[in-house]
């Protein structure tokens, strides 16, 4: 299987967007040459998105013919919607090479290193004392419960990774979550609970309202 990478790339056209191919040595260069140079006559082209996959060029084939309609003569320009190329790239099992994807934050580094002995349920209340969320924690596993309410608003959370897990889900009225969704870390439970970046350690709080902080030290 030949390995390579894929990549999107918008232009000076809005709404207009390059999807191309290369291998994963030339990326960098090919990015350089069309961002320097543009394509087919379109100047300031930007990459936005690119994976590594296997048999690259067969995938580019069947972008290229999923989009057809869409497709500028016989070039590698489309009258897209880059965000829905990017829904279709992302679901290929393959490894994201630009943006590069974020190392876990500074809570998550330190959640992981000090979870041992943290086992077991712990809550989030609204200013009048009504839980509003849990959070189960079993070995390395942080399960964000059922019933729990998310935040509406989440444009304040960070990373993109899990700003992306948020709008993928669907919620009861209300910002009520249906089943239990198993998150990287308690900051990201928290950060999807309150709409933005929160320290899992100070957030969660267990039944005798100790934080998970409280209790490592």
């Amino acid at each position: 299987m030949s390995k390579g990478i894929i990549y999107i790339m918008t232009t000076a056209v809005s709404g207009l967007i390059k999807i191309g191919k290369t291998g994963s040595d030339q990326f960098e260069r090919r990015m350089y040459y069309l961002e320097s140079n543009g394509y087919s006559n379109v100047a300031a082209l930007k990459r936005c998105f690119a994976i590594e996959v296997d048999d690259y060029d067969e995938k580019e084939t069947l972008l290229h013919e999923i989009f057809s309609k869409s497709q500028v003569g016989n070039t590698e320009l489309f009258a897209l919607n880059k965000d829905l190329v990017i829904r279709l790239l992302s679901s290929f099992e393959g490894k994201q090479i630009f943006p590069e994807q974020e190392k876990k934050d500074s809570f998550e580094q330190a959640e992981m290193a000090n979870q041992e002995g943290l086992d077991g349920q712990y809550f989030h209340n609204d200013k009048n004392g009504n839980v509003v969320a849990v959070l189960k924690m079993v070995g390395d596993k942080y399960i964000l419960c059922a019933k729990s309410i998310l935040a509406q608003n989440y444009d304040g959370i960070n990373p993109p990774g899990w700003r992306k897990i948020r709008e993928s889900l669907k919620l009861s009225k209300g910002g009520i979550l249906s089943k239990d969704l198993e998150c990287s870390s308690p900051s990201m439970a928290a950060a999807l609970v309150a709409g933005g970046a929160r320290s899992g350690f100070s957030f969660w709080k267990n039944k005798e309202g100790k934080t998970m902080k409280d209790l490592i030290k």
